[in-house]
């Protein structure tokens, strides 16, 4: 019993530690974000590498996602002689719940284990040390261009995840469903609010700033050599997955009580 009390003890104290040196990383990461210097060309590298390097991956997934979507609700909706509605069920799940969350996931797979490896890497070759030893912050070199670029660019991503489930969903129920064009866009135009735009802008905001706030947090607490660089990866992503969804679950009602 005072074995598995030990370890307890030891597992909670290691949990407190790493939530404290996650808030002091964000801490430091704001205060870099609103003073001088900026590293302008590090903040564009960043955008370009998380934004138009995600591009790919979110297209096929938005895209298949919305296709699987109506072929899935199609046939739930002909129980109830309501095919037609099959877009208003599609553009509600990409815009409010689906497209946010799975952007989420595919950025947490790609930007969140990516970080983590490059920092890691930089800072079991003591590349960190060397630019402590120069003069140059890490915090403001390294984690703030990609906050910056995962935050803003997470919504982007997400509105054309929508997209393209929204046009994926148009060509199955045209094609599959025997919907017609006209009416599968006016069932989108009456099954959507402002509110329902709002709510799946204002989460990726929160999920891009969690997934790459963790995935910089894990990078530069790595140990251990190249084998504490590949845990620090697989931590990274594991905790950005489960965060993401953690998020998002806290988010919607705060958003539904405000917005609605």
């Amino acid at each position: 019993m005072s074995a598995l009390l030990d370890f307890i003890n030891k597992w909670l104290k290691a949990g407190v530690l790493e939530v404290q040196e996650y808030v002091l990383l964000i801490g430091a990461a704001l205060r870099a974000t609103i003073s001088r210097p900026y590293y302008r060309r590090d903040i564009v590298e960043q955008f370009e590498a998380i934004g138009i390097g995600s591009l790919s991956v979110v297209i096929l997934t938005g895209f298949f996602t919305g296709a699987a979507l109506a072929l899935q609700s199609g046939q739930t909706l002909d129980q109830f002689g309501a095919r037609s509605l099959v877009g208003r069920l599609v553009s509600a799940s990409m815009i409010k719940e689906l497209g946010p969350v799975l952007t989420g996931l595919m950025l947490a797979g790609r930007v969140g284990s990516g970080i983590a490896a490059e920092l890691g890497s930089m800072v079991v070759t003591d590349q960190i040390n060397a630019l402590r030893a120069l003069g140059t912050d890490p915090v403001r070199k390294l984690v703030v261009p990609r906050i910056l670029a995962g935050t803003l660019m997470a919504p982007v991503l997400t509105v054309v995840a929508d997209t393209f489930g929204i046009v994926a969903g148009w060509v199955i129920a045209v094609s599959n469903l025997r919907v017609g064009s006209g009416v599968y866009w006016q069932s989108v135009l009456d099954g959507l609010y402002v509110q329902d735009a709002y709510q799946g802008l204002i989460k990726p905001f929160f999920l891009g700033f969690v997934i790459v706030t963790i995935g910089c947090h894990v990078g530069l607490r790595t140990r251990g050599g190249t084998q504490g660089v590949g845990r620090a990866t697989t931590n990274a992503v594991v905790a950005a997955s489960v965060a993401v969804i953690a998020v998002d679950f806290f988010l919607t009602p705060l958003l539904i009580s405000l917005l609605y």
